[in-house]
């Protein structure tokens, strides 16, 4: 990378200079600054250009960095940069690309330029992948897969599959293993490269290949095929149709992207914001994905208040019973969201939660008891030193025994009822958690002073 591509990558002040350049057609000083720089850090700077000073910067590199620039840019600004290009300059790009990163492009167009897009891409083998994959939900096996892998025949021999890898690897950037198939495309198993290299020429690929081989289906949702390549750490999956033929192969990078699109859905659900929004979407997107729980704590809030109403008597004859409200509503939020994180986090990485409902709430029984003894002893010193009044410590350490139970048992047990019935467990964290549970133990609490300090 040159001396100036280091000192200004991906700052602001790198972006005013390159359009600065383009304004005054310094192509050199872009393609200078710019060489070496990885394809997602020059999508990362454009970011913040606009679409036409993105084309003046991709027209100038090659078809393959522009490609891969292409891939890496978020999608709105995507959708803005591709309307600046006809159908051929789009299919230019779309050759370069893997068959699984050309349908996600193409999916950016719309229905009439997706098929100029097609018909304009000159290898027909690329567009007849392109076209099969475009078949599949992009939540499932299918629509992660990549046509672009190496197979060989059962009946080979090594020298015959050398010779093939060598014509297939052209397509292909990263080689984990060989897939084998039979006359069929039945998928049998795979042999690694090491071994093919340390084999006589004339052996056959039967006598040598591993039948133990882990393959999803197409159909398979993505969350269940990341689970399945973080459970047995796999770069690659094989996938395969009903038949058992082998159709494609989804790599770990494309799993990587499930996994924090995973990540990051979960904790915009635990944080409260019920859809998909980024610090750059519009007002009115933010504020529509942020209302619906913002109003479900503002009922919550509103009952946590007439509950208060209710034993509103109890107060007025001990007003320090108010001083405590908050410490016992933080307590049971902070329980709650505690357990419900730990279920969350297990349902997540399933290979490692193989205990039953049953055994999971008396674990959080066992768990609460303690966690509620060791508080309430602390919290009755507290309250007798400040106060001097042991009922009143009495009635604040039972109340948080009471309320740390309570907040661990719907922690624990809501989101593995939601999970049982198909719904994100992640709903379960947040304001759903923390607003039950603020309602819940001001009752607790307020009933309890109301029966033992009456």
């Amino acid at each position: 990378m040159s001396e100036a591509g280091v000192k200004f990558e991906l700052s602001k002040e790198y972006l005013d200079l390159v359009v600065q350049a383009i304004e005054r057609a310094d192509n050199a000083f872009i393609l200078e600054t710019m060489e070496g720089v990885d394809p997602a850090d020059i999508s990362q700077l454009l970011e913040e250009a606009t679409p036409e000073n993105t084309k003046f910067v991709l027209d100038l590199l090659q078809n393959e960095v522009g490609a891969e620039v292409i891939e890496e840019l978020e999608e709105d600004t995507r959708q803005d940069f591709l309307k600046e290009l006809n159908p051929e300059e789009i299919a230019e790009y779309i050759e370069e690309m893997d068959s699984d990163d050309a349908v996600d492009v193409i999916n950016d167009l719309p229905v009439r330029v997706r098929e100029e897009v097609i018909a304009a891409i000159k290898d027909p083998e690329s567009a007849a992948h392109i076209q099969e994959l475009m078949r599949y939900d992009e939540d499932c096996a299918g629509g992660l897969m990549a046509k672009e892998m190496i197979v060989a025949n059962v009946n080979w021999t090594i020298l015959q599959t050398i010779e093939e890898i060598r014509r297939q690897a052209e397509n292909v950037d990263k080689i984990y293993s060989i897939y084998v198939v039979d006359d069929r495309q039945k998928l049998l198993g795979k042999v690694s490269v090491k071994r093919i290299i340390l084999t006589n020429d004339t052996t056959h690929i039967k006598d040598i290949y591993d039948e133990d081989i882990k393959a999803v289906e197409t159909y398979m949702d993505e969350e269940e095929v990341a689970d399945i390549m973080q459970r047995y750490d796999l770069d690659a999956v094989p996938v395969i149709n009903l038949q058992g033929k082998l159709v494609g192969r989804i790599t770990i990078d494309d799993i990587v992207d499930v996994i924090t699109e995973q990540a990051e859905e979960d904790m915009q659900l635990m944080s409260g914001i019920s859809a998909d929004v980024e610090e750059d979407d519009s007002i009115w997107a933010i504020s529509k994905a942020r209302l619906p729980w913002l109003m479900i704590g503002l009922v919550g809030g509103t009952l946590g208040a007439w509950a208060i109403g209710f034993f509103e008597g109890d107060l007025e004859s001990n007003a320090a019973l108010a001083f405590f409200i908050p410490l016992v509503m933080a307590t049971g939020g902070n329980v709650g969201i505690q357990s419900s994180t730990l279920v969350v986090q297990s349902l997540a990485n399933r290979s490692a939660f193989t205990e039953s409902f049953s055994k999971r709430i008396g674990k959080m029984f066992l768990v609460a008891i303690f966690t509620g003894v060791v508080l309430a002893a602390i919290s009755f010193g507290i309250v007798y030193i400040w106060k001097g009044d042991a009922d009143l410590g009495k009635v604040v350490a039972i109340s948080l025994i009471c309320v740390i139970m309570l907040a661990s048992f719907t922690g624990t047990s809501t989101p593995l009822i939601l999970d049982k019935f198909g719904i994100n467990p992640a709903l379960a964290s947040g304001p759903f958690i923390t607003t039950t549970n603020d309602i819940l133990g001001i009752i607790v609490y307020l009933a309890i002073a109301n029966v033992l300090l009456s």
